[in-house]
């Protein structure tokens, strides 16, 4: 008995190596956070101006011009993520940065709440796949809230998980998974409303894990993230149903649409693709997309194997459930879309993954071991590629949008401002005018009231090449544009606009 004692005593070493267990994480979370903002500014950052949907979005907090008209659809949580830089200067590489810097650690911290259920190993993969992906690097330091959509659901989800099965106190859990869905219904409420879904059911379906806080900690957190978006329905849109009918309608109209063939086509650099009727470019950008239910597959059951098998199914319950609206009930595309279901199905891939790494080494295969890396270094090599395509595109386009608005600033059409007519919301941005729309989705201004504005503030109407001008621009003057992306020439509305160009034309 007493020879025993102090050995018994002397057992603390279990601890230690336990809380060790816990740090380890971290030093490869920080790392891979590092590497993922590296890429971002090193290949996506220079030289970058703002997309289309981003101008919206900055343009509400600051930026270079007045608010963009705000489609139905809309939510602001983007707006109040970029608020703290826009607000300061209109720099686009300044938010640039602090986009690319917060997402990275917005993605090591929503993969250090997994850190008491996955092992380093599985989390830092799960980790590695998703901030490997095109879309994910692409849409790090943009003004886009697909990404904090799935760091978002990332986040809950973790938290659920670590709740269920039994690593986190109920309230901590509760909190963490409440302000994670609130965050991404603040940025998209559909997206918010798709992961409470099975998050809610999960506190219910788990045998002896029930807990009634728990449980509406999915349901409050979407509520709190809707609060803003359903308060502005009734103050602008007519009411809540009216804003949904609209938003609805905006997107073409929900209900079955089997989108599933189109986001294997936008795959190869579509960042959207509306309406997609082209042809499957390159079908080898889309291998990855095609293994991944059997990746996932394969990874639920080696969890299972591992004693993780809960952790994992509900992971891929969730990114189903984020994917399905996407796939099946709107009529096109955008690779963006699928980031939450790619962020939440990176767990079980990586599962897979590194049981198939175990087992080469535990059979002393170096081959295995090699091939697997063959295969992932190519899938690396396709993101890439892709990426690179796709940041070329876009500096194309935003410098179209910014010779265009150069050019009618030479016109007269300077701030304050008005644009309206093809591609009229980024070209405005850039040019440091109002953008205002006399029908389709922003549509905000009559024709008569756009007349009567252009006596006392320059506006110009831009109109694509072969298209016939619009009954508005009735006796105005039209002024060829720089050949390239974009409307061919504009039409300057009788008022300060024509007489900016008349008087330039005098003085040349």
């Amino acid at each position: 008995m007493y020879g025993t004692r102090p050995v018994d005593q002397a057992q603390p070493v279990p601890r230690p190596r336990t809380s060790r267990k816990a740090r380890g994480p971290l030093p490869w979370l920080v790392a891979l956070a590092v590497v993922f903002a590296a890429v971002q500014l090193a290949f996506v950052v220079p030289g970058s101006g703002l997309a289309w949907d981003e101008t919206v979005y900055v343009s509400q907090v600051g930026g270079n011009a007045p608010p963009a008209f705000f489609s139905a659809p809309r939510a602001r949580g983007i707006s109040y993520l970029v608020a703290p830089v826009a607000t300061l200067t209109a720099s686009t590489t300044a938010l640039r940065i602090y986009l690319a810097l917060v997402s990275a650690v917005a993605l090591a911290v929503a993969l250090w709440i997994w850190r008491k259920v996955l092992p380093t190993p599985v989390l830092v993969g799960a980790g590695g796949l998703f901030a490997g992906l095109w879309p994910t690097l692409y849409y790090g330091p943009a003004a886009m809230p697909n990404l904090w959509c799935a760091l978002g659901a990332l986040a809950a989800a973790g938290w659920v998980m670590r709740a269920l099965s039994g690593e986190a106190a109920v309230r901590t859990a509760a909190a963490g998974a409440g302000a994670a869905v609130a965050l991404v219904a603040l940025m998209r409420p559909a997206d918010g409303f798709w992961l409470a879904l099975p998050l809610t059911l999960a506190t219910l379906l788990v045998p002896g894990r029930r807990r009634p806080g728990l449980c509406a900690a999915p349901a409050g957190g979407l509520v709190a993230g809707c609060a803003p978006w359903t308060a502005e329905a009734y103050a602008h849109y007519g009411g809540l149903g009216t804003r949904l009918h609209r938003a609805g309608e905006i997107q073409g109209g929900l209900g079955w649409n089997f989108a599933v063939d189109d986001h294997l086509r936008s795959l190869a650099g579509r960042t959207l693709c509306r309406p997609c009727d082209i042809g499957w470019e390159n079908p080898a950008t889309a291998v990855w997309w095609v293994a991944l239910p059997l990746l996932a597959a394969g990874g639920v059951v080696a969890a299972r194997r591992a004693g993780r098998g809960l952790v994992a199914l509900s992971a891929t319950a969730v990114g189903v459930s984020m994917a399905v609206p996407y796939l099946f009930l709107v009529e096109y595309a955008a690779p963006r879309f699928l980031l939450p279901a790619y962020a939440l199905l990176a767990v079980p891939v990586a599962e897979y993954l590194v049981s198939l790494l175990a087992r080469a080494r535990h059979a002393r295969r170096p081959g295995g071991t090699a091939a697997l890396a063959l295969v992932l270094a190519a899938h690396l090599g396709v993101q890439f590629s892709v990426l690179s395509h796709v940041v070329r595109t876009s500096h194309a386009t935003s410098a179209g949008f910014a010779a265009v608005a150069g050019a009618l600033n030479r016109m007269g059409v300077r701030p304050p401002c008005v644009v309206s007519g093809d591609d009229a919301v980024p070209i405005a941005y850039y040019a440091g005018c109002a953008s205002r729309q006399t029908e389709g989705h922003d549509a905000s201004i009559t024709p008569d009231a756009l007349r009567g504005l252009a006596r006392r503030v320059p506006t110009a109407v831009l109109v694509p090449g072969n298209a016939p001008p619009p009954p508005v621009t009735s006796g105005a003057r039209t002024v060829p544009l720089p050949s390239g992306h974009g409307p061919h020439q504009a039409r300057l509305l009788p008022g300060p606009a024509e007489d900016g160009t008349e008087a330039g034309r005098r003085s040349g």
